[in-house]
C-alpha cells in the first residue's frame, strides 16, 4: 500500500465536524414535531453530557464532535420552530398539519399527513410541506383531482377526505 495515503500526523485526533445543513424554508412545525424537536435536544445534550463523564478519553473523544453538531443542529430547528395550530386551520382546504385521503387511478387510498421537514417519514405517510405531494395538495379541496410530479412519472390523485388532528 502507498504511504500517501496513510495518515500518520493526526492519528486519535478528533476530525473538524462541519455543521448539518439548514434548510432555507421556514420551520413550521405540528404540535407533534415541536415535541419530536425538544426530544432530539434533550437526547443529544444527555449523550453529550454522558460522553464528557466518560473513561474511555478516545472513544468519547471521538463520538463527542458528532454529538455537539448534533445538539447544535436540533438546538437551531427548535429555537427557529413556528407552530401551526391545527385548530386555525382551514377544515374545507388541505393546508399544513392536514391528513389527506386520496384515491389514485387504480382505485386504491392512501394517507398522507403534511407536516414539517424533520417530521417527515414518507414511509409512514408523512410528507414534508415543501414536497412535490404536498405541494399539489395544497389548497385542494374534497373532490379535487391533483397531478402528483413524480420522478416515476405523474399521478392524478383524487381528494376524497381532509381532517386534521389533535
Amino acid at each position: 500500500m502507498s504511504r500517501a495515503f496513510v495518515k500518520e500526523d493526526d492519528a486519535g485526533t478528533p476530525e473538524e465536524q462541519v455543521d448539518l445543513p439548514i434548510s432555507e424554508h421556514p420551520n413550521f412545525v405540528t404540535p407533534a414535531g415541536l415535541q419530536m424537536l425538544k426530544d432530539k435536544v434533550a437526547l443529544y445534550e444527555a449523550e453529550r453530557a454522558e460522553l464528557k463523564t466518560h473513561d474511555d478519553e478516545l472513544a468519547s473523544q471521538s463520538h463527542l464532535p458528532r454529538v455537539e453538531q448534533e445538539v447544535r443542529y436540533w438546538e437551531e430547528r427548535l429555537r427557529t420552530a413556528i407552530l401551526v395550530d391545527p385548530a386555525k386551520q382551514p377544515r374545507d382546504k388541505v393546508a399544513f398539519g392536514a391528513v389527506v385521503t386520496v384515491e389514485d387511478e387504480d382505485g386504491k387510498t392512501h394517507d398522507y399527513q403534511i407536516v414539517g421537514e424533520d417530521e417527515a417519514e414518507p414511509q409512514n405517510g408523512k410528507v414534508s410541506y415543501v414536497s412535490p405531494l404536498a405541494r399539489a395538495l395544497d389548497g385542494a379541496e374534497v373532490g379535487d383531482s391533483i397531478t402528483w410530479k413524480r420522478p416515476a412519472g405523474d399521478q392524478e390523485l383524487e381528494v376524497t377526505a381532509i381532517r386534521y388532528e389533535g
